[in-house]
């Protein structure tokens, strides 16, 4: 058997002392000269675990198993609550296949992993070839999506290895990852020093971890604005993006806003954000061009070192997203995305952060799509003292007249300033870029808002307030955190969501969370010193089950 910890892989070689079987012995002499036979050994017996503890499994699952994918069995990985068996994904997944949940098995990111070869701007067709740019299928001339599909079983976990290169899951266009969890069996995307327990230097790791490895990202044929360049292979309108800084293309953009880059659901993502180039870091979860087909629900993001996720253009519809500890924004939307988000908690890292959200467009009123947002039963909230607007200025950055609408909101954070908008509009006028329902802050610093650009204070107020029910300056009484109390059960909400999109769903109550019978957020997430969701779950342990 070998060991792998992070890169080191121990094999036969390594041990120097140790017999390696029978090839090891020398070969006789001449004449009478023998050599006894190695004694048979004592089969070695099965551990015997204790409760609540990993024993890795005999093998990696087979290719049957796994539907064709062939897993690297790189031996065993001493873990903080066991051993796991470590199967390694390809580079690249070139047929579709499933990781299936096999007790004492984890999966391993060693490096960038794609999921197919990106597709291109529009799917390829017989008559039109398009040759893809992406490393792992460099000059390949595809006539036809590969219509790849990685499939991921409830329970499995899937960990980064950033030893040698940054780890991450990219989706190419054309390809789809289906990630379903259950509420009592989620899948886990982590990191190498989350299965150990320690970090690269020997520490234990802790709440304060991240930035371990890169992170999910699914890239689709969305309707995107702020191009890279023009990659596509028709003329007119084919603006396209490269993932922020991917040294090897990782495109994104197209036509098609239903484009579905598969389904995510009960899921985590740990310790994520991997810096691939100064400055850029991946999410927990980015979005690139994805579309309305893509299914994303129950989705936790825990300590990303950049935002807890990040969306580019295209349309995305997402509900019940939690996002702890995020070391920029918990939420970033930006270059003409089209969002409907609903049940939203996000609890800031203490004393670090920037945004609850960040939503972007290019300030440009003709520019088409625009970002145009709706979020709504969200509760933000910030845990300490001083923590968070490292940046942005403001717990909520609207900038480049991105389209927002707020609903049902509470936001808490007492020491720094609620909204800021940045942008332009005609002096003297109310920008018409923000609209808030049943919208209740507890705001500090030099007061709610912040308008900058041509923005004033009193233009972003104005705007605010010519919604329903709302309150700027409202006296939190938040339970455990983010649970609602007294003071937010008594605001009205908006009570016709249904009429601003059927993606949401009419909510009798202001927040993420209605009160303590609502518990949607617990079970298939993991608990923080700062935010306890109640699962008896730390992130900074894996499940022994």
């Amino acid at each position: 058997m070998k060991t792998i910890h992070g890169a080191l892989l121990i094999g036969c070689s390594a041990l120097a002392l140790a017999g390696c079987g029978a090839d090891d012995i020398s070969s006789p002499g001449a004449g009478s000269v023998t050599v006894p036979a190695n004694p048979t050994p004592a089969p070695t017996p099965a551990p015997t675990p204790t409760p609540g503890t990993v024993v890795a499994a005999a093998a990696c699952p087979s290719t049957a198993a796994t539907s064709g994918l062939a897993l690297t069995d790189d031996g065993v990985l001493p873990g903080a609550q066991g051993t796991w068996r470590v199967c390694t994904l390809p580079s690249l997944v070139k047929t579709s296949a499933t990781l299936p949940k096999v007790a004492g098995v984890i999966y391993r990111l060693n490096g960038r992993v794609d999921v197919g070869c990106d597709g291109g701007f529009a799917a390829p067709t017989a008559g039109t070839p398009f040759t893809t740019t992406t490393k792992a299928c460099a000059g390949k001339a595809m006539t036809a999506d590969d219509n790849v599909t990685l499939t991921i079983q409830p329970g499995v976990i899937v960990y980064g290895d950033s030893t040698t290169a940054a780890s991450w899951l990219a989706v190419n266009r054309g390809n789809k990852l289906v990630a379903e969890g259950t509420a009592n069996s989620p899948i886990i995307f982590t990191s190498l020093q989350n299965v150990t327990g320690k970090e690269a230097n020997g520490a234990a790791i802790t709440n304060d971890s991240m930035g371990q490895w890169g992170g999910v990202v699914l890239l689709g044929r969305g309707i995107i604005t702020d191009c890279s360049t023009g990659m596509g292979t028709t003329t007119g309108n084919n603006c396209e993006r490269v993932t922020e800084g991917a040294a090897d293309p990782a495109n994104f953009g197209g036509r098609d806003n239903t484009y579905s880059a598969g389904s995510m659901k009960y899921v985590q993502i740990r310790f994520s954000g991997y810096s691939l180039a100064p400055n850029q870091e991946l999410q927990a979860l980015t979005g690139g061009g994805i579309g309305t087909g893509t299914k994303l629900d129950y989705i936790q993001s825990v300590n990303s070192s950049d935002d807890g996720s990040e969306f580019f253009g295209g349309a995305l519809e997402m509900k019940h997203y939690v996002s702890i500890n995020a070391d920029d924004d918990s939420l970033d939307l930006d270059t003409g995305v089209d969002a409907k988000v609903q049940y939203v908690l996000i609890v800031q890292k203490p004393s670090a952060g920037d945004s609850f959200f960040e939503f972007d467009s290019n300030g440009n009123e003709a520019d088409a799509p625009r970002t145009k947002i709706t979020v709504a039963n969200f509760t933000a909230v910030q845990t300490s003292v001083g923590s968070g607007n490292s940046g942005n200025q403001a717990s909520m950055l609207f900038r480049g007249n991105s389209d927002v609408t707020l609903v049902n909101g509470v936001v808490f954070t007492p020491t720094n300033e609620c909204l800021r908008q940045n942008g332009t509009t005609a002096a003297g006028s109310a920008p018409t870029s923000l609209i808030a329902h049943s919208v209740v802050m507890t705001c500090g610093g030099s007061g709610a808002f912040l308008g900058t650009g041509t923005y004033t204070n009193a233009n972003v107020q104005t705007a605010f307030n010519a919604g329903t029910n709302n309150n700027a300056s409202f006296t939190s009484t938040l339970t455990n955190t983010f649970v609602n109390g007294a003071g937010e059960a008594a605001i009205t909400p908006y009570a016709s969501l249904s009429t601003l999109s059927s993606f949401f769903t009419n909510a009798t109550y202001i927040g993420a969370v209605k009160d303590a019978s609502d518990v949607w957020y617990r079970g298939w997430t993991c608990d923080t010193t700062n935010a306890n969701l109640g699962s008896n779950s730390a992130c900074t342990a894996l499940p022994t089950t």
